[in-house]
């Protein structure tokens, strides 16, 4: 029980001066943060190399849209079993075409 006791208090010591230490170290780190960073740069994209990447964007949206609609047709008329392949066409063309819409807003809407 005595050694116990002997054993606790000298770690809790041992802890106090490892918080104050690191209260220090947590100073010294957090204050590097507050001065912040003068290295970052705005990076310029020509409007050239937006409007290609909009127009290649458009063009796979629209072969996606395509091929979601032949595989429905496909299923709906011929009784083709190709729904799998009709989902992942269609999932592709939603997220590429909410894709194409943020990229347009944030490029070429004027905030």
């Amino acid at each position: 029980m005595g050694m116990t006791f002997v054993l606790a208090v000298t770690m809790s010591k041992s802890a106090v001066a490892a918080e104050q230490s690191s209260g220090s170290e947590s100073a010294r780190v957090l204050a590097q943060f507050a001065q912040g960073d003068d290295t970052g740069t705005v990076v310029k994209i020509a409007d050239k190399t937006k409007q290609i990447v909009m127009f290649s964007m458009g063009v796979a949206l629209l072969l996606f849209v395509l091929a979601t609609a032949y595989f429905g047709i496909s299923m709906a008329i011929l009784g083709k079993q190709v729904f799998v392949y009709h989902m992942v066409c269609a999932g592709l063309a939603v997220t590429l075409a909410i894709a194409h819409a943020v990229v347009a807003l944030v490029w070429f809407f004027p905030f």
